[in-house]
């Protein structure tokens, strides 16, 4: 008996030992052997850390020196991506961990990975960022397409053109501050947008999702900031296996944020329920307009308290980041382009004249719309987008194996010269005078909320409420760029102005 014990034991070790040996080194060789005999080029393949070292390395290498506004982006935010384009060229692959991900940046290629949503789904390489925003963003097959139809009414047009008061609300709100700090000084005022910007966006989504308990939702907005910055920090140790459940001081915060907003989330979702079944009247929100969607499915085809606990934390995390560094990034861009925010203000003002901006005037300024998706081709909220494979596929010419993805450097693709010309890295808003189509050749090369069928459902959204804020600020102030801004974008799930964005804004 005490033989067969000690024999079981030391095969499970075995096993063990083999499949470590196997998810470590075989499996990855042999990942590396099959893409190179198709002629694909990358770097070899270091043992269980892959490329991240190096990768965080340069990132840490690129902050650490003074930059310029006229700096190159791509060296800042993706100096290992940009050393790997003008090593290897434009097809490369490069090392997640033990997982080779293959970059693409022909638009053909991107177009096939966005339509095959089934063959091509979200990757779950880092599960710490599930905790953020998880839900629809990383659903997959039928929970996928089930989320989908479930949410899809609360961003329908009408819905969203309700939600244009809450914008206006939170846009004016800060604006009245800033003419207050204004007044204070004189007639112009040093002022850090940033974290007005923040506080503006969290406040529509807060006022949006969940309408009367908003205060609560602010709280959350709070604790998703601080949990994206931990959970980038912890990215850059993901090498070492079960890093995540260490219980180092980072972790245990993560742990104990997550926990909060959890309770938080559920509080809320309770007592919405609660008010629903006693008959009062719905608020219009989209927490509402969510419950009363789910309300019409069977339980089988229905949400649970979680999934919509996770759709909320979505909805909040990803529409409070777009509009943020949406806006902050254009208040940057136009202080540079003087030219530029003066041809904004003259249409504000053609449209609107003294009267407050409504949903329909905002859908007739056609500078604005050029100036935000230049904006967005310049500094995608998203600077990559990847994709799993779970069995062999073909895409063009290349055969892809499983356990492998595929990269779509977003950041890249929009400054590529061969797609957009010599002055794809300039400010050049006249690109999309006759329309996103027309701008890209009708190739799939412009694609800041993603493509496809999986494209961003909160779009409409966050434009709407960007050009209400950008309305609004332009009316009462021209701004440039203030002698102590220091240009300096850093990845945080989105890309944030690290040292804030501080320019003069001169009342008007």
């Amino acid at each position: 008996m005490e033989i067969s014990v000690a024999s079981l034991a030391i095969a499970v070790v075995l096993w063990w030992i083999w499949r470590t040996v196997e998810w470590v080194w075989l499996k990855p060789k042999m990942l590396e052997s099959f893409l190179r005999r198709q002629g694909l080029v990358g770097t070899s393949y270091t043992p269980l850390v892959g490329d991240v070292r190096r990768t965080f390395r340069m990132l840490k290498e690129a902050r650490s020196k003074p930059t310029k506004p006229t700096d190159d982006l791509i060296s800042l935010v993706m100096p290992y991506s940009f050393h790997m384009l003008n090593t290897y060229g434009r097809t490369f692959f490069t090392w997640l961990g033990p997982i080779p991900s293959i970059t693409i940046m022909n638009p053909q290629l991107i177009k096939e990975v966005y339509n095959k949503v089934y063959d091509f789904p979200k990757t779950h390489t880092f599960p710490l960022v599930a905790l953020i925003a998880d839900g629809l963003a990383n659903a997959d097959g039928g929970k996928w397409a089930k989320h989908r139809k479930i949410i899809n009414p609360a961003f329908h047009f009408e819905k969203i053109k309700n939600m244009v008061p809450a914008f206006h609300k939170s846009s004016s709100e800060v604006v009245c501050e800033w003419e207050k700090l204004v007044s204070e000084k004189g007639s112009s005022c040093e002022v850090d947008v940033w974290p007005w910007i923040l506080n503006l966006t969290g406040d529509v989504i807060s006022r949006t999702a969940f309408g009367s308990s908003y205060k609560q939702g602010k709280r959350i907005f709070i604790l998703q900031d601080e949990l994206a910055k931990l959970i980038i920090q912890a990215l850059g140790k993901n090498y070492i296996p079960g890093y995540r459940y260490f219980p180092t001081k980072n972790n245990k915060r993560i742990k104990t944020i997550v926990r909060e907003i959890q309770v938080i989330l559920k509080g809320i979702i309770s007592n919405r329920k609660k008010a629903r079944d006693a008959g009062e009247a719905p608020s219009d929100d989209v927490l509402d307009l969510l419950l009363e969607s789910n309300s019409g499915q069977t339980k089988e085809n229905g949400l649970t308290t979680e999934e919509i606990m996770e759709e909320c934390k979505l909805f909040y995390f990803a529409g409070q980041e777009t509009t943020s560094v949406l806006l902050a990034w254009t208040m940057v861009l136009l202080s540079q382009h003087q030219d530029w925010q003066a041809r904004a203000r003259e249409e504000v003002m053609q449209v609107f004249g003294d009267r407050e901006p409504d949903q329909e005037g905002l859908n007739q300024l056609k500078v604005m719309t050029m100036i935000f998706y230049e904006v967005l081709r310049l500094y995608p909220p998203l600077i990559q987008m990847n994709r799993a494979i779970h069995k062999e596929i073909r895409l063009g010419d290349l055969t892809l194996p499983a356990g492998s993805q595929v990269n779509m450097p977003v950041l890249l693709i929009h400054r590529d010269t061969k797609l957009w010309g010599d002055d794809a890295a300039e400010f050049k808003p006249e690109r999309f005078k006759d329309g996103v189509s027309k701008a890209t050749k009708n190739q799939v090369c412009f694609f800041p909320f993603g493509w496809g069928p999986r494209i961003c459902i909160g779009q409409n959204f966050a434009l709407l409420e960007a050009k209400m804020a950008l309305a609004l600020i332009l009316r009462r102030f021209s701004f440039e760029l203030s002698p102590s801004y220091v240009h300096a974008p850093y990845t945080v799930i989105t890309i944030h102005p690290q040292f804030g964005a501080h320019l003069i804004l001169n009342k008007l």
